[in-house]
């Protein structure tokens, strides 16, 4: 849940299934629980919610899974109280990044977090020392088989988005954050098989970045998108050519 890119599509593959399935489940199952506590258990009124169904059966995810995780939400079934919490951090070249955590324990995270930025030559900021640098907006994606560039890209601009990236196996439908859910909508009712639709923060410049830098900061990257903890890592660095290079012969 870090972002869009042939970087993050390279680095999945290399990934060991089990692992990175079990992970993910871990951040839907949180992302799932803790939208049911924020805007009720009712999908056809919580977006966030209906969003993190999506991103549920996209990740084939059992259903009673899901409905335990908003029953843990809504309170109606016991469970851990996670809360979100939003951290920012700067990385080699002056990088800038953006986290999202949800945790029971603040105590435990926020020195967790702060010693994986330390060891990769980084550095946890206060607020405001990176957010100035992103902008919120609505990301969806829809996979590629068997869909015509010309006629997604007729449906989602016609219902407001912004733009249309090939990301590889799949399409990146960009939007404004208050349009993100009535393109959604037009994606679903137009057939489309929609796996995600999102806020996120995207930069408003990215730094293109190669050499040993380009290295520690995707290694970073990776430490915090593992730790249990994150929810979403969003950066303005994008890997050089050369790294992408690198990381696919690695």
């Amino acid at each position: 849940m870090s972002g869009h890119s042939r970087w993050s599509t390279i680095k999945h593959k290399k990934g060991a299934a089990d692992a990175r399935r079990g992970r993910i489940f871990t951040k839907v199952i949180k992302e799932v629980t803790i939208a049911a506590r924020m805007g009720g258990g009712d999908p056809t009124g919580n977006p966030r919610l209906r969003h993190a169904m999506d991103l549920a059966r996209a990740n084939n995810m059992p259903s009673d899974t899901v409905t335990r995780a908003i029953k843990k939400g809504t309170g109606e079934l016991e469970g851990v109280t996670y809360e979100e919490l939003p951290y920012e951090g700067v990385g080699p070249a002056a990088t800038l990044f953006l986290v999202t955590a949800v945790t029971d324990n603040r105590t435990r995270t926020n020195p967790e977090l702060r010693k994986i930025f330390d060891h990769h030559n980084g550095q946890l900021s206060s607020a405001g020392a990176a957010a100035w640098a992103f902008d919120d907006k609505g990301l969806i994606t829809v996979p590629k088989q068997g869909v015509d560039e010309d006629n997604i890209f007729e449906v989602a601009a016609g219902a407001g988005a912004d733009d249309l990236e090939d990301i590889g196996e799949s399409w990146l439908i960009k939007t404004e954050k208050h349009e993100l859910e009535a393109v959604r909508e037009a994606l679903a009712k137009a057939g489309f098989n929609v796996t995600s639709a999102e806020q996120a923060k995207v930069p408003k410049n990215k730094k293109v970045v190669g050499g040993r830098d380009a290295e520690v900061l995707m290694n970073l990257t990776e430490a915090l998108d593992e730790h249990d903890d994150v929810q979403k890592v969003f950066s303005e660095f994008e890997p050089s050519e050369e790294a992408l290079e690198m990381l696919a012969r690695s």
